[in-house]
């Protein structure tokens, strides 16, 4: 330990003991007990107290002091649970009772403090970091500790509940410890009374009535199986597992959610997975739980590698149930071609789905989105049936637009109808799915349908905003997986005909009144632009619409939102010659305006930061890709840093070095892939002197030395960064010139800058100044400054110390440090 915490230490001590001192608030109290921590991790426990018997003292005072804070109290159990974790601690912290006060009837728990939950949880915490070796048990069970660990399991507090719960899941693994492999272990009759306690009380609660009680003990097993492998769970699976299959014969099934749980995390445990009689259970658990919980056990059953055919195939017919009567309500044929084998239409599902409308919409995003899940995963049932999953998903968006035709006489087609109109829940997950089962397409008839549906959603006056948003997400999806003919135009229907109605909806949804709406249709625009600008018949189609130009107009949205967005999708659509360049208002019929003097405008003039950021975007790929706009590199770069530069945004200044570090490596001779539509090739290769020199006469050296400056530390990072690229790429064999002018005065500014003064670089830097700055500057002890935390130093064990003090008035400036 430091000496100076040393020093520091016993007025602290005697700070926290005494009821009378303020009390330091919880952020001090735990970043204490973190820092004994990594005391007692880099040495002895004994060795702590020995050099620091404060600490006792603390801890034998508590237990006595009258109206002590209960977050001291609770701070005190912590640490003497952190300090005993080493047994031979243990054994000091023994030999005068001290444990046995802090954690006995004398402590808290016989006392007016219990009641706090902040005590109990300190209690708790403290138990859990003794019983690290087996001298605990011992100590536990001498005070009786089991029967309230117990109780707490029922405790009003959530966090205190969950705690018990661990920490008799802890003991029950301490207690049968054992190899990590070998035979499942002793017998359940020769195993430690203290596990014989705990298996008991397991026994006892999965034997109950009621269903809290179940629900306690099955979270001690969810927890004891999903972090202990070891041999020794196999037969305390055995001897539970016929008291957790009876909770299966109940209807309904008690504390199912855990009960799912449980049985999840056994199918994980390697020691587990084996039993042939679990896999029976979850065959049984299947047809026993209702369908809200039958669902996330099948979903995580699909998920495991080594689940059985005939299982795997029986759970993906129960999560397919919901889908199945939806599409018997509407009129068609209960077993599609393709369709899973299995029950059709169960009369569970039937009957939940009838039940309310929070209960039939609960099942089905459920149901969908556990199948949007699985969609992807290489280990989903085969074969796949692409088809008649994409009928039901469109089967239950027709439900929610109400153009879906209910069987005749169905009670569940007509509560269907009307539960599910204009349910923007249902609706966001169908178009989630839809969207993700565009990787296996289908037949074309019924991607046809595909695109009519969501050329509907795309089109309804009555689409939420995020309704919309998934329904452009998904026609995205859809379009980018359809083939296009090679060389062709354009591509192969049914996309073709969706495309060209598409821009027409894409134009009404930009002038829409609800800003989120026009923001998505911006957001999609672009999207749409980067992948089918290639192909001639959409760029006509593009260009004979309004689209480009009401694009441009949302450069002016009062949103900010939108207008960068908006900013996004101009610079995407002048990339690809597809932008519209409309007349200044103040001569209509004159030339038009550039698109780049008008997203300059926006960097240096928009009020909000989040378009000025766009534009800086836009630039950098610009820049990367060669575009017309940046094809004289050194003016486009030097007038962006120039605006980037005087920017109060961070984020801004910060994209102008990374926009400076592509022009860097450009002139280097190591630009990126140039685009395919590109105006203007990259610039060759440039010797290093040369690339120094450009650099020099867009103004990047000052923009970097300044922003070297910056009061945010990201941005003095990467002018770090990219002040070592430039000293060590562009100028690494020029000679040296002799100090002049220049250099002495940037030099004294940097000197300033170290001395904490306010210093800004001097004006434009000729090449020779920068080279000598560069190799005067200590770029990598600046960069290993700017990687620590901008508190490290107030963050250190001594100024902790001296804030807890200074919070109890005992410093004698009495001052904390501000951090």
């Amino acid at each position: 330990m430091d000496p100076e915490c040393s020093r520091l230490l016993p007025a602290l001590c005697a700070a926290l003991a005494d009821p009378g001192q303020p009390v330091a608030d919880d952020t001090c109290l735990e970043k204490l007990l973190d820092w004994f921590k990594s005391v007692t991790e880099a040495g002895s426990s004994l060795q702590l107290l020995r050099d620091s018997p404060c600490l006792v003292e603390l801890l034998l005072q508590v237990p006595q002091a009258p109206g002590l804070s209960p977050r001291v109290l609770a701070f005190a159990l912590r640490l003497a649970g952190l300090l005993a974790a080493q047994e031979a601690c243990f054994q000091f912290l023994q030999q005068g009772e001290l444990l046995s006060g802090l954690f006995g009837e004398a402590g808290p728990l016989g006392g007016a403090a219990w009641m706090a939950p902040t005590v109990r949880s300190g209690w708790i915490q403290g138990l859990r970091s003794l019983a690290q070796h087996p001298r605990a048990l011992p100590f536990l069970a001498e005070l009786g500790a089991l029967d309230t660990v117990v109780a707490l399991q029922g405790d009003s507090s959530l966090f205190v509940a969950s705690a018990a719960g661990q920490l008799l899941a802890h003991i029950l693994g301490l207690a049968l410890g054992g190899p990590a492999e070998g035979p499942p272990g002793p017998p359940a009759c020769d195993w430690p009374a203290s596990a014989q306690a705990v298996v008991g009380h397991l026994e006892e609660a999965l034997s109950a009535a009621t269903a809290p009680r179940a629900t306690q003990a099955l979270h001690v097993l969810t927890t004891t199986f999903g972090h202990c492998h070891r041999p020794w769970t196999q037969g305390l699976w055995a001897r539970l597992s016929p008291l957790v299959a009876r909770l299966l014969e109940k209807d309904p099934v008690p504390a199912a959610h855990p009960l799912v749980d449980l049985l999840l995390s056994v199918a994980r445990s390697p020691a587990l997975s084996s039993d042939r009689g679990w896999w029976e259970m979850a065959a049984r658990a299947l047809g026993s739980l209702r369908p809200a919980h039958a669902g996330p056990l099948a979903l995580g059953l699909l998920t495991l590698q080594d689940c059985p055919q005939a299982l795997s195939a029986q759970a993906f017919a129960v999560l397919l149930q919901p889908l199945a009567c939806v599409l018997k309500a509407a009129a068609q044929a209960p077993a599609p071609p393709g369709w899973p084998a299995g029950p059709e239409g169960d009369a569970a599902a039937v009957a939940t789905l009838l039940s309310s409308r929070s209960a039939c919409v609960g099942l089905l995003c459920q149901t969908l989105a556990h199948l949007e899940l699985l969609q992807p995963l290489p280990q989903r049932p085969a074969p796949w049936p692409q088809a008649p999953l994409l009928g039901a998903v469109l089967t239950v968006l027709r439900f929610c637009n109400g153009s879906a035709v209910p069987a005749p006489g169905s009670d569940l087609g007509g509560h269907l109808c009307a539960v599910l109109a204009g349910c923007a829940r249902v609706q966001r997950a169908a178009l989630g799915l839809l969207g993700a089962l565009y990787e296996d397409a289908g037949p074309p008839e019924l991607v046809t349908q595909v695109f009519a549906v969501l050329l509907d959603y795309l089109r309804s006056p009555d689409s939420s905003p995020t309704v919309l948003k998934k329904a452009f997400q998904a026609a995205l999806q859809w379009l980018l997986s359809a083939p296009t003919p090679p060389g062709g135009c354009a591509p192969d229907p049914p996309a073709q005909p969706f495309l060209g109605e598409l821009l027409p909806v894409l134009q009404r949804r930009l002038c829409s009144p609800c800003w989120e709406v026009r923001d998505s249709s911006l957001e999609f625009l672009t999207q749409l632009a980067g992948h089918w600008a290639g192909q001639a018949g959409f760029r006509h189609a593009l260009l004979a619409s309004e689209v480009p130009e009401l694009a441009w107009q949302l450069l002016q949205d009062p949103e900010s939102y939108v207008r960068a967005s908006a900013v996004t999708a101009v610079g995407q659509l002048a990339s690809r010659g597809l932008h519209a360049t409309p007349a200044g208002p103040e001569c209509p019929g004159g030339p038009q305006k550039g698109v780049l003097p008008e997203l300059l405008g926006v960097l240096a003039a928009d009020p909000e930061g989040f378009p000025r950021r766009a534009a800086m975007q836009v630039f950098a790929r610009w820049l990367r890709d060669g575009h017309a706009e940046a094809a004289d590199a050194e003016r486009f770069v030097a007038r962006v840093l120039q605006a980037a530069g005087r920017d109060l945004d961070w984020e801004v200044r910060a994209q102008g070095l990374e926009l400076g570090r592509a022009f860097l490596e450009r002139a280097l001779g190591r630009p990126g892939p140039p685009c395919p539509d590109a105006a203007a090739a990259p610039e060759p290769a440039a010797p290093a002197a040369q690339a120094l020199r450009a650099a020099c006469r867009v103004g990047l050296p000052e923009f970097a030395l300044r922003a070297l400056f910056d009061c945010d530390r990201p941005v003095a990072r990467a002018a770090c960064a990219l002040l070592l690229l430039l000293r060590d790429q562009a100028a690494p064999g020029l000679s040296l010139p002799e100090a002049g002018p220049a250099v002495a005065a940037l030099e004294a500014a940097l000197q300033r800058w170290r001395a904490g003064e306010q210093a800004q670089p001097p004006g434009p830097l000729e090449p020779e100044a920068v080279l000598a700055v560069l190799r005067s500057l200590d770029l990598e002890g600046l960069r290993g400054a700017l990687a620590e935390s901008s508190d490290h130093v107030e963050r250190n064990p001594q100024s902790l110390l001296q804030d807890m003090l200074a919070t109890a008035g005992l410093r004698g400036d009495n001052e904390a440090d501000c951090y």
